[in-house]
Formats: structure tokens, C-alpha cells, sequence
């Protein structure tokens, strides 16, 4: 079994929410074979649990947006690992040491890997600006001129 048009859909535009948000390691397994409940599962981690929280607003807003119904949300009062099931989709999204600690990749290793459609014009450079910025505290707003 694989997972349904439904829930790819559903995939892509919550990867694209969460990268929207700076989520990183976005990972879709397809589970349709072992759970008979869903079909997918998207993995995203957030640096910290402000992060964490906006990842997941931001995917539930977007998706509500396309139409769909959360069936249920756990996990936000805390923003460590947050779960919002939209029936085919179910979206993990943790602080990544949660992440490394429940290692949910590892529990559905024999579960095929879903590949991630992200926009091209997201900026390979993103990723290595932020941990640049983040490594020397240089404000990416900041005039090169200034100073």
C-alpha cells in the first residue's frame, strides 16, 4: 500500500509551511502500510520551543487554509513536540533534542522515505547564512555599509 494523493498533497504544502519557518531536517515517511489510520508522517525539528510552536501554527494555518480539519493537536502548551493529525497526514514537529531522543526515523526505518518538494528560490544560502549569522552574531538586516 502507498499513500494517498490526499495525503502527498497534504505533505508538500506542510513542508513547505514548515520550511516557511526555518524548520529543518523535514523528513515524510510513508506509513500507509504498518498503520492502517494514516498514510503519512512529516518530521521537522525547531531550534528552540518558540520555533517549534510557529513551525507547527504555520502548517495547521496553511492547511486549514487548503481546507482541511486538524483532527487533533497535542503538545503545543509546551512546544517540545508537537502533533497535529490531519487524518492522512499526521506532523511531528521537535525540539531537536527531543528529536534526537524519541528518534522516530529509527522506530519506521522499514517505512519508504516520501521526497520533499521545497521551492527552488527558498536560498540554498538560508541554511548557511543562519548558522553563519548565528556563529559570528552578524544581523542579517544590517546594511553592509553600516558601521
Amino acid at each position: 500500500m502507498t499513500a494517498s494523493d490526499h495525503a502527498t498533497d497534504l505533505l508538500q504544502r506542510a513542508a513547505v509551511a514548515a520550511d516557511s519557518k526555518g524548520a529543518e531536517d523535514l523528513v515524510a515517511l510513508d506509513v500507509s502500510g504498518p498503520l492502517p489510520l494514516t498514510d503519512v508522517f512529516l518530521l521537522a525539528t525547531g531550534r528552540n520551543e518558540r520555533n517549534v510552536v510557529a513551525i507547527a501554527s504555520e502548517i495547521e494555518d496553511r492547511l486549514i487554509g487548503a481546507g482541511s480539519k486538524p483532527l487533533r493537536r497535542e503538545g503545543r502548551a509546551e512546544g517540545r513536540w508537537i502533533l497535529l493529525d490531519f487524518g492522512d497526514l499526521i506532523v511531528h514537529v521537535f525540539h531537536e533534542e527531543d528529536r534526537m531522543f524519541y528518534s522516530l526515523e529509527r522506530l519506521w526505518k522499514d517505512c519508504p522515505v516520501i521526497p520533499i518538494d521545497l521551492p527552488a528560490d527558498r536560498g540554498a544560502d538560508r541554511d548557511t547564512d543562519t548558522d553563519t549569522d548565528r556563529a559570528t552574531g552578524a544581523n542579517p538586516d544590517a546594511s553592509p555599509s553600516a558601521g
